[in-house]
């Protein structure tokens, strides 16, 4: 008996598109936050320098697991970051990453219901959890930035 290689699951060039879209997004973030963890100064700097590499750390893990997912279903996982904005400032970097957070919350959700909407549960499982986590990285970046 043969064994296909074929994705079990058929989905849409814009599906595996916007997959694709995710990964360069979340590549861009990690970048941006762990550049911003090792350039971060000042005595407030230093209180969340560490959040900055946790959260740089997760994102790389999101861009892993829907890379994973998109070479399953048929696509090619890119290797480009979207554009890279790291700030001057702790006030610059978390007012970048609370807007990066705020597109990836949008983009994700669109995702969940394009995914839903080809029957394809487990890409959108996969995206609800990112998501989750998405939103908890807004509230971080925002948190901090009324401190700042």
């Amino acid at each position: 008996m043969a064994v296909s290689l074929e994705p079990m699951t058929k989905v849409s060039d814009k599906l595996k598109e916007n997959l694709n879209q995710a990964i360069a997004r979340e590549i861009q973030v990690s970048i941006q936050y762990m550049w911003q963890h090792v350039q971060v100064m000042g005595v407030k700097g230093v209180a969340v320098q560490a959040k900055f590499k946790e959260t740089a750390v997760a994102e790389m893990k999101h861009a892993e697991k829907i890379a994973e997912r998109l070479w399953y279903l048929g696509g090619t996982p890119t290797t480009k970051p979207d554009p890279i904005a790291v700030g001057k400032s702790l006030r610059e970097f978390l007012e970048l990453d609370t807007k990066a957070e705020e597109e990836a919350i949008l983009m994700y959700k669109a995702i969940i219901e394009q995914a839903q909407k080809e029957g394809d549960v487990t890409t959108a499982f996969i995206f609800k959890e990112i998501l989750e986590d998405e939103e908890e990285h807004h509230d971080l970046f925002t948190t901090m930035l009324e401190e700042v």
